[in-house]
């Protein structure tokens, strides 16, 4: 099976009418898979055994022409739950840790018959935006293994940009989503706040986190929405109502459409090339039928200080529960209470998830709330009312993904501030808990340029119909990196 040029209508018809069986396209995937990934690293745990009995048993159930999902495989984060398959976070304290539960999105997941393949790598508990910082090993991009495939959610991005599979769950924090299907030429979607459940989900940021799919189109992305958006009784902040078939009205068009292009994101520091597939976007758009003119996000320049004293502290908090004693992996030098906590977070957390630890303790300490903490919520809820302001007249924004293409791995490791920076378009979108879809816009050096749809809350409908008009008018979604099998 080809997954770059099988789109999940075409495989779904072949398991349908038996041309295909899951049991043979999962062997197959792994087959496949085992191949590749010793090239890209974008897996951790693989789960063959279960995953060919489980498409055994779609295949003896037989395939609901209803469900376009069913049989299908797809590989999750290491951050989401899988019961009886080893969950991560990409860190030393959880190395062997097998949850005993499933996430409410792998719950819909099984339910939808589809086949879990693994795991993927990511940046250590979410934190960074290179999948560099996992504790077991570096991703490499299917369009320059010398690249960094993105973060945190790296791994679900390279496995679908290298034709492994053809979906992927990642979470989105401040860009981990968007900024790694940027990066590798794959469509990515991370939901309005509150649209999928995260109980199952390991926290990083509570009031930003945010599960979301990767596809290698729109429609594919679209689909597999579908399945895990709705109210889970088990997560508070999840919301009922909004029922939508985001694949409904794909082929609207965008004519009659406002689209607002913020000039902050494609100011200094914006790759050129960058800024010229962005521009290029709205003339296409300008084409098709839709109005796009300048507006203005003047607190977005704000966004990384704010996110990472916020991000930080709820990380802070969050972190607390990785002791050494409950669950995980605890220090064999412990001697007593106080070594087990020192000793077992010192050897199981990784440098940067330190560095957020001690900045989110600090941001929230006694003589510092007021000025960092609480500073930082307050150009919060300026952000958010940025983005109200423009959606008054606008339907959509559009913008760069990052502000460049990916990097070497190496490259800005050892400099936060310049891993930091790189945030600087994608974390207003957490920031207001808004939609925001990344697909490919253009090409710099044989590497993939992202796109961003940022939407008004509960408008991923929106941005799918707009996402779409542009993959129609454009190939860059059918361009396919040379490993992996083109």
């Amino acid at each position: 099976m080809n997954f770059f040029d099988n789109d999940l209508t075409t495989i779904h018809h072949q398991l349908v009418t038996k041309e295909l069986t899951s049991y043979d396209l999962t062997q197959q995937t792994l087959a496949a898979l085992k191949e590749t990934d010793q090239q890209i690293g974008a897996f951790l745990t693989l789960n063959e055994e279960q995953a060919l009995a489980a498409a055994k048993a779609v295949d003896e159930e037989g395939i609901d022409p209803d469900n376009l999902l069913a049989g299908i495989p797809i590989a999750i984060k290491d951050n989401i739950m899988t019961k009886g398959l080893r969950t991560t976070a990409a860190s030393k304290i959880l190395a062997n840790f097998t949850p005993v539960y499933d996430a409410t999105v792998m719950k819909k997941i099984y339910a939808n018959d589809m086949i879990v393949i693994g795991k993927t790598n990511m940046d250590e508990f979410a934190m960074g935006g290179s999948t560099e910082n996992s504790a077991f090993k570096i991703t490499k991009n299917p369009w320059d293994t010398t690249k960094v495939p993105g973060g945190s959610s790296g791994g679900s991005a390279a496995a679908v940009a290298a034709g492994m599979v053809p979906f992927a769950l990642g979470s989105d924090t401040g860009g981990s989503i968007r900024q790694p299907a940027s990066f590798t030429g794959v469509v990515g979607m991370k939901p309005t706040y509150g649209r999928i459940s995260r109980w199952g989900l390991i926290a990083f940021g509570s009031s930003l986190d945010q599960i979301g799919p990767f596809a290698r189109n729109i429609k594919d992305n679209a689909a597999l929405l579908n399945i895990l958006v709705g109210k889970d009784e088990h997560d508070g902040t999840s919301v009922d109502g909004y029922p939508a078939d985001f694949t409904a009205n794909l082929t609207a068009g965008v004519k009659g459409m406002r689209i607002g292009l913020p000039k902050e994101y494609l100011g200094a520091g914006v790759q050129k090339e960058v800024k010229q597939a962005i521009l290029a976007a709205a003339d296409k758009y300008r084409e098709l039928g839709a109005t796009v003119d300048e507006v203005s996000l003047p607190h977005s320049k704000y966004g990384v200080a704010a996110y990472y004293i916020i991000s930080s502290s709820e990380a802070s908090s969050n972190l607390q529960r990785f002791d050494g004693i409950r669950y995980g992996v605890r220090s064999k030098d412990a001697r007593n209470l106080n070594d087990v906590y020192v000793r077992s977070r010192t050897e199981g957390f990784g440098p940067e998830v330190k560095r957020r630890i001690m900045l989110g303790m600090y941001s929230l300490s006694a003589g510092y709330y007021d000025a960092y903490f609480k500073k930082a919520t307050q150009v919060r809820t300026l952000m958010q009312q940025d983005f109200t302001n423009i959606f008054k007249d606008h339907d959509l924004i559009l913008g760069p993904v990052a502000p460049t293409t990916a990097y070497g791995i190496g490259e800005d490791s050892d400099d936060p501030l310049t891993m930091y920076a790189g945030d600087v378009l994608s974390v207003p979108v957490n920031m207001a808990g808004l939609p925001g879809l990344s697909l490919p816009a253009g090409f710099a050096s044989g590497l993939p340029i992202g796109m961003q749809l940022i939407g008004k809350p509960f408008a991923e409908a929106t941005l799918y119909q707009a996402g779409y008009a542009f993959e129609q008018a454009t190939d860059f979604h059918q361009q396919t990196p040379t490993l992996g099998g083109k």
